[in-house]
């Protein structure tokens, strides 16, 4: 039986400037793909926010993987597992089988119903100012907390390229990550995010199989001996392999781990990032075709990222990986430079900066995807729908065309009334006295709004930083499950739901989950904690899902149940014909 013996924590001498070339590189080329898009954009909000809707289903099938192969697949899932074995199996199970949910709820659906983002769909039969300003508010709360899990993954990154562990060298990594954040977006908008995605999920996977290939060869092929190594390099031997070692210690710790499944399986269906990918496509056929791909591509990265956190435990040891980041986040860069001949050999810093880079990727990426999805639902959902008004359109061309077939879905008697813009779902400047906004004021708006949300998200990364970025995702996926689902599910397939109750579904699972995240271990009382030298926390969960969700459904429900005004059932004719039919879809 062979034994291992545990690196060093990171490579050492000048074996860094290997990688941090690398990572220039890597900034480099994904700089000249946004510069590149941003030269070929056509101009106007179709262009920024769904990149002229002319990608092919396999073209978006990868992006849409990248979009949700994070940080936290990558770097988190990894080390959760190295840390605590099968409990981090678990973990990644919900993130897949989330998207057999997506594939059969939402995904055409959601394609041939909204525009832009999440509130357009609920817009086309609620159109109320209430209706945006709620739903765009939730957006940009769950990709705040998807952002911050992404920048703290990149701060541990690179302290470890450096091999060190001062919080100055994270800070300025998470800032310059911010930065460069924003000028993706500001200059490439979707069409430059989508191609940094595809480029990077190529990467991603063809990472993921070098490295799950060296280390099949490294045991012969001998999964067996693969697991019985990561449980002895464990620290808890047999107990490694086996439920209950992070969540099974006590009653709490396994409803925990039920919320967090919860929210895993229930959030994907509501995340804003993921939900704008369908409308890079031409159709909603392609939208499907779309998810069918992501989910080859993210299954088969789940059974390569099993395999490597166990390859992490029996090559590097939890000891070591837990000693490099106490959240385990740096597991697969630990890994990759053992398989490559340890530390000190040059084919294992080669493997060491090429794995590192392709994680550098990974964050730079989804932050892209992050930044457009919350700056679009400021600019689109908050700013023009519910503060503004409607946007002008021009007269003519394809935009009219487009405008006539959606009005020929509209009801006489509701045009008589006055009519709607569905393009939009919201009311029409005059009919409410808001002053109406152009296309290119709009499409303004969103660039500083990605200015301002990156700033923010700077900021609250640099308080997260101990935190393991797939436990940060699990909170993202928690609000987004108690935020949006409710009301996305309600508004497509229940008759009778009101403006009053998706207002009420929205900020009855909004509010309650980020509470009860304040509230929790997460904020206080423990080591790891975002404050850890106090304790305010009276919420025993870390995950708040398995109260969030149902609080969300629950006040949808009351919501509409209470409504002075009865659901109007042409409104939801016309979304039902639409969304199952595609007919007038944008």
């Amino acid at each position: 039986m062979r034994t291992a013996t545990p690196p060093p924590v990171a490579p050492a001498g000048d074996h860094h400037d290997l990688a941090v070339v690398l990572f220039a590189v890597i900034v480099l080329v994904t700089l000249g793909i946004t510069f590149w898009a941003g030269r070929r954009r056509r101009g106007g909000a179709d262009d920024f926010y769904a990149g002229g809707r002319d990608f092919t289903p396999l073209q978006n099938g990868f992006a849409l993987s990248g979009d949700y192969l994070s940080a936290a697949s990558f770097l988190g899932v990894a080390g959760l597992i190295a840390l605590f074995g099968y409990d981090g199996v678990l973990y990644s199970i919900g993130f897949l089988v989330a998207w057999l949910v997506v594939l059969m709820l939402v995904a055409e659906l959601v394609r041939n119903a909204g525009r832009y983002t999440l509130a357009d769909v609920l817009a086309l039969r609620l159109r109320r100012r209430k209706v945006r300003a709620a739903a765009g508010g939730a957006s940009v709360v769950v990709t705040l907390f998807y952002l911050v899990a992404q920048m703290v993954g990149a701060g541990s990154l690179v302290a470890l390229l450096l091999g060190t562990n001062s919080a100055e060298a994270r800070t300025w990594t998470i800032v310059a990550v911010g930065g460069l954040m924003i000028v993706y977006v500001t200059v490439g908008g979707m069409r430059a995010t989508t191609w940094i995605q595809i480029v990077k999920a190529f990467l991603l996977v063809a990472g993921s199989v070098l490295l799950t290939v060296l280390l099949l060869l490294r045991f012969h092929g001998d999964v067996a001996e693969l697991m019985r190594q990561a449980a002895q390099h464990s620290g808890a031997g047999q107990r490694y392999l086996e439920p209950g070692l992070k969540y099974g210690k006590s009653f709490t710790s396994r409803l925990d781990f039920f919320s967090l499944g919860l929210a895993l399986v229930l959030g994907t269906a509501g995340l804003p990032h993921i939900l704008s990918r369908f409308y890079t496509v031409p159709t909603a056929r392609a939208a499907r075709r779309s998810t069918m791909w992501a989910i080859g591509l993210v299954g088969g990265f789940y059974l390569m990222a099993i395999a490597l956190g166990l390859g992490a435990t029996a090559l590097v040891g939890s000891a070591e990986v837990r000693h490099a980041n106490a959240a385990g986040n740096t597991a697969v860069p630990l890994l990759a430079l053992v398989l490559g001949g340890g530390n000190g050999s040059t084919g294992g810093v080669v493997l060491f900066a090429v794995i590192s880079a392709i994680a550098f990727a990974t964050i730079l990426a989804v932050v892209a995807g992050l930044t457009l999805a919350s700056s679009a639902a400021f600019a689109h959902d908050i700013w023009a729908g519910a503060w503004r008004g409607r946007p002008r359109r021009p007269r003519g061309g394809r935009g009219a065309r487009r405008a006539r077939g959606r009005r020929a879905l509209v009801p006489a008697s509701r045009r008589a009334r006055g009519g709607t813009d569905a393009a939009t779902g919201a009311a029409g400047a005059t009919a409410d006295g808001a002053p109406a906004t152009t296309e290119r004021q709009e499409v303004l708006v969103a660039r500083i709004a990605a200015v301002g949300i990156g700033a923010v998200a700077i900021v609250l990364s640099l308080f997260a930083q101990q935190l393991n970025v797939a436990f940060l995702v699990g909170l993202a996926f928690a609000v987004a499950a108690s935020a949006n689902l409710p009301v996305l599910l309600y508004s497509l397939f229940w008759r009778r739901f009101t403006p009053r109750g998706a207002v009420w579904s929205v900020y009855g699972g909004l509010i309650p989950a980020v509470v009860l995240v304040a509230f929790s271990p997460v904020v206080s009382g423990t080591k790891v904690a975002l404050f850890p030298g106090v304790d305010f926390h009276w919420f025993p969960l870390e995950n708040p899902g398995i109260v969030s969700i149902p609080l969300g459904f629950l006040a949808g429900w009351i919501g509409t149940l209470t409504s002075p005004e009865p659901a109007d059932p042409d409104r939801y004719a016309e979304l039902e014909v639409r969304s199952l039919t595609g007919a007038g879809a944008a």
